[in-house]
């Protein structure tokens, strides 16, 4: 399929998207669901043969059927909703935005988002998502597959503060954190913890405490959360932009220029000191009367 147009009509239809997820991930309280629908998507990628990633795909039955996406169709009728109202959106970039606003609306950081996907409707076979059961090679073959590092698979292994594991779909039970609907770092905190009662703990979050690599990114996200938070929304990020290159057409379009940036500090500057100027006009009037 061809690549979306990214004029301002389909920024716009972006922005109402965007409005709409949101409403809805808080009305449904389905963050996590929809966060784990964009891993998903995208989590596909293979940077040798440059197929699967973020391009729709997951909306085909053969891949929704995949083992490892079992629940997703329940986050993919959720997103018809949307699509439904801004057809001009890609799949591509509605389930990546999705995944954004997911985070953004529970408390996590923003993510930076540009759009410009293009869909696909051919599914990679199945087996390029992580196995839960796996250890710490199963972990770093998957991720550098895709061309992420160990800091990113410790961030995004983050984003388990939302959500919990259901038996029906996993085959594990329960949450990782106490509130799995807030994003924060209490997930690394709950790892660092001999025994966490009533919380999960998958073989693929142990190792993150085990392997000498990995375990550093934990203690440092565990006591900084401004840290996690700056490296899981660079991290979703390339996540979510894997074998996707934006145009620099649409990059310029999203930010702004140098001149608008100190005009606009310009407007700032005038208005702070016109309020400093009448302040003291005022103090001297008062105390003549």
């Amino acid at each position: 399929m061809a690549a979306s147009v990214v004029d301002a009509g389909y920024l716009n239809e972006i922005d109402k998207a965007r409005r709409k997820l949101r409403a809805l991930i808080s009305s449904k309280n389905c963050a996590p669901i929809m966060l784990r629908l964009a891993w998903h998507d995208a989590g596909t990628y293979d940077s040798a043969t440059k197929t699967g990633g973020p391009n729709g795909s997951i909306k085909n039955e053969e891949e929704y059927r995949h083992s490892s996406n079992s629940g997703l169709k329940f986050a993919l009728d959720l997103c018809e909703e949307v699509k439904g109202k801004h057809p001009k959106v890609s799949y591509a970039d509605l389930y990546q935005l999705a995944g954004v606003v997911a985070v953004e609306v529970t408390g996590g950081p923003s993510i930076d988002f540009i759009p410009g996907r293009k869909d696909s409707d051919e599914s990679p076979k199945e087996g390029r998502l992580p196995d839960a059961n796996q250890g710490a090679l199963h972990l770093r073959d998957v991720f550098y597959r895709m061309g992420l590092s160990d800091k990113d698979i410790v961030a995004l292994s983050g984003g388990h503060t939302l959500g919990r594991a259901h038996p029906e779909r996993s085959g594990f039970e329960g949450p990782w954190t106490k509130e799995p609907l807030k994003f924060d770092s209490s997930y690394f905190v709950e790892l660092l913890k001999e025994n966490s009662e009533g919380l999960l703990r998958l073989p693929t979050d142990k190792v993150l405490v085990e392997d000498p690599v990995f375990r550093p990114f934990v203690e440092l996200y565990a006591k900084d959360e401004e840290a996690f938070f700056r490296d899981y929304a660079a991290s979703h990020k390339k996540l979510s932009e894997l074998g996707f290159t934006p145009s620099s057409s649409t990059t310029s379009k999203l930010v702004p220029n140098n001149a608008t940036i100190l005009a606009h500090s310009a407007v700032g500057v005038a208005v702070a000191a016109a309020v400093v100027l009448c302040s003291y006009f005022y103090e001297v009037h008062r105390r003549v009367k």
